[in-house]
């Protein structure tokens, strides 16, 4: 380490050894906030020989203004919104601005009033809801405890799906809310769709830039002298992300479904050798998938165009065919109103502006629901209108998210993923699921498919091995669980765990039933409680076998288990949660109130985390 010494330095012996005392103890937001103090008072020091004379012609130079300090806070469900809150975090400590770094959930509400500057991230979760780790947070900010924020200045990155009705619903409520507390917009809002990473890195630059200014203008935020990037940074994130899939050879697909069942699950092993790529149970595969290619032709003949025309599929001005652009670079099965809106903006169409009118929402709502392009081509009779404008209007493939199934102890340099094909009819119409049909039907072994991972910190193991679990995963629920077994068995954990799995057949639809009855026999699991629906004359799920078991699982809730819930979102979820709550109140002889305090608790020890979708 380089020291200073009185020889070869302006400072005497005494000053030497005090500098190298202190500064292999500066953090290095420290030792930006020293340099750009240094620069401020070295100009007073420049001024003229007399100190004195500089002090009075200077005195700011002497007493720099106090930092703000930056609060970055996300609530995220898939993980998404923690990454970004994590690079502009990144990205503000390295500009030298003093930044906390927090998910909702940790947020300590009663410090609000004293945060300066807040940049929040956030999703939209099922319709217009905030994810679990932000519901505390969003309730306190809407309840009548919520102080003024006379001094806030504040700026909301919100995600989101336009084909969900209550687009960035979230973000737009924590927006108006702090508005309306009396904090500042530093920046705009921005509303993210399904294809984010631009429109998020814009709001990251508008957030430092607008920060940048206001230490320069006077605000005292710490920037002077601050440091590029650290050299090397880019290497703590591999270099294959969703902007930049891994081509991943498929080493088996497997059909988990027994002859007769009317469903059909895939079990995808798929290789990560060379990648990089690294994961923790809990975490999620993104998979970039192709559309249907029945479906893009069809919609190529009904439009008259040509297959092989080049269309422009990027800003930057990059060409494909046509035919290509729609099999593996735009979005056709899903319609959203912002679409429908842009192609009535080019094509005129009276009928579709009808059906856009104000006052019509459950009209139009009504006709996106179960329908894709080419029926919005053929029912509004758009034949004829040219590919180049018409298709730069459609959004970018979104990337789909499924819970892995394997541990990456257990099968190191593999990921497993468990995907139920979608298949139905709609408006007279067979559909196919765009990326769980491209995985059933033209997805073999040794093929490459697209994939990156999505880290979700909202849904992982506990930290003490010795705590006990309940998972709750009916069907492709049942995934992130295949991991979590696998990978304690491998880890040698000693709590004990109960898996509560459902479907509809036992001898059809069963999904790895072999392995767990070795993980049972072999002690890595526990108890299970299964519940196949079709099977009795009265329909039983998983939250009946709960409330069968309610006793015994309310005391392991008191020995501290943790509870983890993976599937269904709108109705599965919900019926687990209730059901949760009853036994909570009956064994714990509690009121309504008490037991959703009771699991509102659980939530802040992340002791009840969800996977749902």
């Amino acid at each position: 380490m380089l020291e200073l010494q009185s020889t070869n330095s302006p400072f005497n012996q005494e000053q030497a050894e005090l500098l190298n005392r202190l500064l292999p103890s500066l953090t290095d937001t420290q030792r930006i906030w020293l340099s750009g103090f240094l620069t401020a008072i070295g100009g007073s020091a420049s001024a003229g020989a007399n100190p004195a004379a500089s002090a009075v012609s200077q005195p700011a130079a002497a007493a720099p203004a106090v930092a703000r300090e930056a609060t970055v806070l996300y609530g995220s469900q898939t993980g998404n919104s923690h990454k970004l809150a994590t690079k502009l975090s990144k990205k503000l400590t390295d500009q030298g601005v003093q930044t906390t770094l927090s998910s909702m959930s940790d947020f300590k509400v009663n410090g609000l009033k004293k945060v300066q500057d807040l940049f929040i991230v956030v999703s939209t979760h099922g319709e217009g809801e905030p994810p679990d780790n932000a519901i505390a947070f969003y309730e306190f900010l809407h309840s009548k405890r919520a102080p003024q924020l006379d001094d806030l200045r504040f700026s909301v990155l919100a995600l989101g799906d336009t084909s969900y009705e209550f687009f960035c619903q979230t973000g737009k409520d924590f927006d108006k809310k702090l508005e309306e507390l009396g904090g500042k917009r530093l920046v705009p809002r921005i509303d993210c769709d399904v294809d984010f990473d631009e429109a998020a890195t814009e709001w990251i630059a508008q957030v430092s830039g607008a920060l940048r200014e206001s230490a320069s203008a006077g605000a005292g935020v710490a920037t002077a002298g601050a440091a590029a990037p650290a050299a090397g940074a880019a290497a703590e994130e591999s270099e294959y992300s969703r902007s930049n899939p891994f081509q991943a050879e498929i080493l088996e697909n497997l059909n988990l479904n027994g002859r007769g069942s009317d469903r059909e699950t895939r079990h995808v092993e798929i290789s990560l050798e060379g990648s990089h790529l690294q994961y923790e149970p809990g975490d999620s595969l993104g998979v970039i998938p192709q559309n249907d290619p029945e479906l893009v032709d069809q919609l190529i003949a009904a439009m008259d165009w040509r297959a092989d025309e080049l269309v422009t599929v990027s800003k930057s001005g990059e060409e494909r065919g046509l035919r290509d652009a729609l099999l593996n670079h735009y979005e056709i099965s899903t319609l959203t109103k912002p679409l429908l809106t842009a192609i009535e903006a080019l094509t005129s169409n009276a009928d579709l502006c009808d059906l856009l009118a104000p006052g019509g929402e459950q009209e139009l709502k009504e006709y996106m629901n179960g329908r894709d392009l080419l029926d919005l081509v053929q029912d509004f009779k758009m034949k004829g209108i040219p590919a180049e404008p018409f298709v730069t209007l459609l959004r970018k493939i979104p990337a789909r998210l499924y819970s892995i199934s394997s541990s990456p102890r257990a099968n190191p340099d593999e990921v497993h993923i468990t995907v139920r094909a979608v298949r139905y009819e709609s408006h007279g119409r067979a559909r196919k699921g765009v990326a769980s049909v491209h995985l059933a039907e033209r997805v073999e072994s040794g093929d490459k498919l697209p994939v990156f991972i999505q880290q979700n910190t909202s849904f992982k193991l506990p930290e003490n091995p010795d705590a006990p679990i309940i998972m709750i995963g009916p069907g492709t629920g049942v995934a992130p669980f295949r991991s979590f077994i696998a990978d304690r068995e491998e880890t040698g954990a000693s709590g004990k765990s109960w898996l509560f799995y459902g479907d509809q057949h036992f001898s059809t639809d069963f999904l790895y039933q072999i392995e767990w009855q070795r993980w049972l026999k072999d002690g890595a699991l526990t108890k299970m409680d299964v519940a196949f629906s079709r099977d009795t004359d009265q329909k039983v799920y998983v939250q009946h076998r709960m409330l069968e078991k309610s006793g015994e699982l309310f005391r392991w809730l008191q020995e501290g288990a943790h509870v983890y819930v993976c599937g269904d979102e709108k109705k599965m979820a919900h019926d687990v949660h209730q059901a949760l709550l009853s036994i909570i109140e009956k064994e714990g002889n509690m009121s309504s109130e008490q037991a959703a305090e009771y699991v509102a608790s659980m939530q802040q020890q992340k002791r009840y985390q969800r996977d749902v979708y």
